[in-house]
């Protein structure tokens, strides 16, 4: 068994990026593993830590040498390296001074390309101290930093300036010089509270010491874990909930090395202001969490994560009250200027404000929008002039001093300031709604105003983005078409809405009049939209041939498709779905032979000989006439369980009856009455693509 001992490398820092913290972490972990698996040295577990000022890695049960390693390197052909008289030639005296050998020394392997010269040398395994710098070094240098940066007269760039190195393989210093700095067994601990220097005398006691002697915690979950605790005890104690955000407690578990929660208070006054904006300020600007009461409301207290446990707390408190109140004054002051304009006149001045260049405005996209969701409104049976009115007024908060200083608020104050000049409540709700869903299982819009307001601020940017041919591409979808795309499906088919793909794609291409360059934009758009179908399915564990067999199909109307899905998933679960399947598919053979050779036509019950195909035959009748209004009604699952019957009476069609008869008459009679069993499935799903 090989000789094993725990890795430990940390890295000391300036303040890292709070937001990219775990990100670094995840990557400079990533990074030391890819290269111990590429240098050959096996492992145990792995443990990642990060603080505000440091990375470090704990490699449990490292090997501390690499096994030896058999190289081999091959030649030319045996039957090439020799003459008639077993005499090297020059190939083969070229290959043994290359491998700095004689040709005595040679041996002979058999490979795939015949008998080769070959020469093999027992290459002994470096240790893992000479190995661990490099591995350290790149793994550093790999980091995904946007822009790195020089500390003084240092040549050395990371994303922070750099104070200590500490590396160790058992109790022994790995002796390493890495950004300029000379590796050794020492760490630092709470810059405030601990911030002599802390010697580590072997890797397994690192987060101990740090925790006990440096008052740090240096895993970053569970010091998110203990700032969740503090924020649950803290609201508490003020008689309320914390209002969590998961991307806020990463980036305060990357502010704070040993969380300590306080509740500050703020002017009862500030909650007349929308709650919202109060809440964006307090997250956003000052890393804090809201604090709401039993009813759901935000209360006029906050949680604020010191660094340290203050001697003083009451200080620490009182600085975080000046600076938030400032705040929320200032959102206070946006608020009550924004009020003072109605949203006609904001909406009036986004002829300056442009969508796209070729596209025009986002005075224009809201035009096309407010036609386009009149005319959702009307095949759905919604208030047209709604509609219509809400997206004349969707874009006009973009304007608003309030949605400039906090941009994640856009549509939210557009309804506060709806209802606040008297918009109807529908309308008010659209302008936010228009937004919703904002990313996978987000809610949905809830009124039917707000419905067609989403779908035509989505099918617009789609068709206009198709249209001056900038459709996604590999990874990069700058305009989130295929978010947009996504969203406009869930929309009709959680909403119920009949709609059709290809109607509404006509109507969003004729509102750009002249302005599209793309002749093929709607048939593209309608395309792109069936695809993005295959890919949520996809997600939701659908069965890709159930999938493909409606896609074949091609339906436009998003409600149809998914009914058409739900219903030959459910198919497949039947026991007569695989027999079916593969007889449909040995049909689609034949006919498709067949073509242009036969003439398919109506079944002539004169031509009908063989009992198996007279029962056929009177089956698909019987069916026909069966399933011809459940299909009309959409129950396509119903429908496809009263097929299922057909599989005894098919099966024994083709165990007795020859298709391609020597008469033509009778061959092609047959073939047609297999185009009608095709055709059957044909109005729901193209069955024969389930077998795999």
């Amino acid at each position: 068994m090989s000789q094993t001992a725990d890795f430990l490398v940390e890295l000391g820092t300036e303040e890292l990026p709070p937001k990219a913290l775990k990100k670094l972490s995840k990557a400079f972990t990533s990074g030391v593993v890819a290269g111990l698996d590429k240098a050959g040295l096996k492992h145990g577990e792995v443990t990642s830590y990060a603080g505000p000022r440091r990375l470090a890695i704990m490699v449990a049960a490292l090997e501390v040498r690499q096994a030896d390693r058999v190289i081999e390197k091959q030649g030319p052909n045996v039957a090439a390296a020799f003459d008639a008289e077993g005499n090297p030639s020059k190939a083969c005296q070229g290959f043994a001074r290359s491998c700095g050998v004689e040709v005595a020394d040679l041996i002979k392997v058999e490979t795939p390309k015949g008998e080769k010269l070959a020469f093999r040398v027992e290459q002994p395994g470096e240790a893992a101290q000479a190995l661990l710098p490099a591995i350290v070094d790149q793994s550093l240098a790999a980091l995904p930093i946007p822009k790195r940066m020089r500390s003084g007269d240092s040549r050395t760039e990371f994303v922070r300036p750099v104070h200590w190195l500490l590396m160790l393989l058992g109790e022994q210093v790995v002796d390493a010089e890495i950004l300029e700095l000379k590796s050794a067994n020492q760490t630092f601990g709470h810059r405030f509270r601990a911030p002599a220097a802390l010697t580590i005398t072997k890797p397994s006691e690192y987060a101990q010491v740090l925790r006990s002697q440096g008052s740090v915690i240096a895993c970053f979950a569970e010091r998110r874990a203990m700032i969740v605790d503090e924020a649950n005890r803290v609201a508490a104690e003020c008689g309320g909930t914390p209002m969590f955000d998961e991307d806020l407690l990463d980036e305060m578990s990357g502010l704070v090395e040993w969380p300590f929660g306080l509740a500050p208070s703020f002017e009862q006054e500030f909650l007349e202001v929308p709650p919202e904006s109060l809440i964006s300020a307090m997250q956003e600007h000052q890393k804090c969490l809201a604090i709401l009461d039993k009813d759901g409301k935000l209360l006029n207290r906050f949680i604020t994560m010191s660094n340290i446990d203050s001697k003083d707390p009451r200080k620490v408190i009182e600085g975080n009250e000046r600076v938030m109140r400032a705040r929320l004054a200032d959102a206070a002051f946006f608020y009550k200027q924004d009020l003072k304009h109605p949203l006609d006149d904001l909406a009036a001045q986004l002829g300056s404000v442009i969508f796209q260049k070729q596209l025009g405005s986002v005075a224009d996209k809201s035009h096309r929008v407010a036609q386009l969701a009149g005319s959702i409104a009307e095949k759905v049976g919604s208030n047209v002039e709604w509609a219509k009115r809400a997206g004349e007024l969707c874009k006009a908060d973009l304007l608003s001093e309030m949605v400039y200083e906090f941009t994640d608020l856009q549509g939210l104050m557009g309804r506060y300031y709806a209802e606040a000049h008297g918009e109807p409540a529908d309308v008010a709700a659209a302008i936010y709604e228009q937004y919703l869903p904002k990313f996978a299982g987000d809610e949905l819009p809830k009124t039917a105003t707000g419905q067609a307001v989403a779908l035509a601020d989505r099918l617009d940017t789609l068709v206009g983005i198709f249209g001056i041919n900038q459709p996604p591409t590999g990874s990069k979808d700058p305009y989130a078409l295929r978010r947009a795309a996504l969203g406009v499906l869930r929309i009709i088919v959680e909403g119920k809405l009949e709609l059709d793909l290809v109607d509404l794609m006509t109507q969003a291409v004729a509102a750009y009049g002249d302005k599209l360059s793309n002749d093929q934009t709607a048939e593209q758009v309608v395309a792109f939209m069936l695809e993005r179908f295959r890919a949520w399915y996809q997600d939701e564990g659908i069965d890709t041939n159930v999938i493909n067999a409606v896609m074949a199909l091609k339906p436009t109307r998003p409600q149809d498709f998914a009914a058409r899905v739900q219903a030959v998933q459910a198919f497949i679960q039947l026991p007569q779905a695989e027999s079916l399947a593969a007889a449909n598919k040995r049909v689609g053979n034949l006919l498709s032979k067949s073509a242009g050779e036969v003439s398919i036509g109506e079944v002539s019950a004169e031509l009908l000989s063989d009992a198996e195909e007279k029962t056929l035959a009177e089956m698909l009748a019987a069916k026909q006439q069966l399933v011809a209004p459940l299909i009309a009604a959409g129950d396509y699952s119903t429908a496809l369980e009263k097929l299922a019957d057909l599989r005894e009476p098919v099966d024994a069609f083709f165990d007795n009856v020859r298709v391609m008869a020597d008469d033509e008459a009778v061959k092609n009679n047959r073939l047609s009455l297999l185009g009608q069993l095709q055709g059957l499935f044909l109005q729901i799903a193209d069955i024969s693509l389930l077998q795999s």
